[in-house]
């Protein structure tokens, strides 16, 4: 079966179809189930998306029903430039009404950052109790190499099978950072991977062969097994990919697992 892949001009057009769309799957899922669970990306790819949801989008989502997660930190103070939960404080938290209790962002604040794993993998325990996570809507983004959240390529992360927050020490600045696994991740009723610029082409190339390995290009190891996965990718970064089924932007009313 071909990848959802849904081309767009630019990083704005992109990030207005996909803040559209997720306003659908949240609004679904607290219809369904009175909550809603997303998990955030860091990066530079989703802070156009974040202002949307905080601005136009604001007073569509039931935010007083969202649960924030987020699928990996940098292990550095929640203050720090380089924090992804500081990302999100400032292009989205601080401008919508989502209660505090609602935030769970990774703890960078234990001496040792597997404890501090461990204590998130408790948190999502105590959320979605006995069982695999399985968030409503994930964000996630890709790297020049083939990574995604800080699961990087010949990761040992790759191979965990039962855990499903681990600490890893990355081939980037900075180097410690907390991720979720692939096994936190695959339950997900809806995955969207947000990709803009041209030195993410060959890496998305590569993913969205049916052939890749998840052990160099960890992306492709990122796979629904509840629900969907959609790629929304702008022209720059489509420039390699020859896949079938290329979108022009338009929404489905695809809602996942429900």
């Amino acid at each position: 079966m071909a990848p959802d892949v849904r081309v767009f001009a630019d990083l704005n057009a992109l990030s207005a179809a996909a803040a559209e769309a997720l306003s659908a799957t949240l609004n679904h899922a607290v219809r369904a189930d009175g909550r809603g669970s997303l998990v955030l990306s860091g990066g530079s790819t989703p802070r156009t998306l974040y202002k949307l949801l905080a601005s136009a989008w604001c007073d569509q989502i039931p935010w007083g029903a969202v649960h924030l997660f987020w699928g990996d930190e940098r292990y550095v103070p929640h203050t720090d430039p380089h924090s992804n939960y500081r990302l999100a404080k400032e292009t989205l938290l601080d401008h919508v009404p989502c209660p505090p209790t609602n935030i769970h962002p990774m703890p960078t604040d234990f001496a040792d950052p597997n404890a501090a794993a461990r204590a998130y993998d408790a948190t999502l325990q105590h959320y979605f109790g006995d069982g695999p996570p399985q968030f409503d809507l994930v964000l996630l983004g890709l790297g020049e190499e083939g990574h995604t959240a800080s699961l990087f390529p010949r990761s040992p992360a790759l191979a965990e099978r039962t855990r499903w927050t681990v600490a890893v020490t990355a081939p980037a600045d900075p180097p410690r950072r907390l991720t979720l696994t692939l096994p936190a991740l695959v339950h997900a009723a809806t995955i969207y991977f947000l990709v803009a610029g041209s030195n993410k082409a060959h890496a998305l190339s590569q993913v969205l062969k049916a052939s890749a390995d998840p052990t160099l290009y960890p992306a492709a190891g990122v796979q629904s097994d509840a629900g969907m996965v959609i790629w929304w990718v702008d022209q720059d970064a489509a420039g390699e990919y020859r896949g079938t089924g290329q979108a022009s932007g338009a929404i489905g009313n695809k809602e996942g697992r429900r």
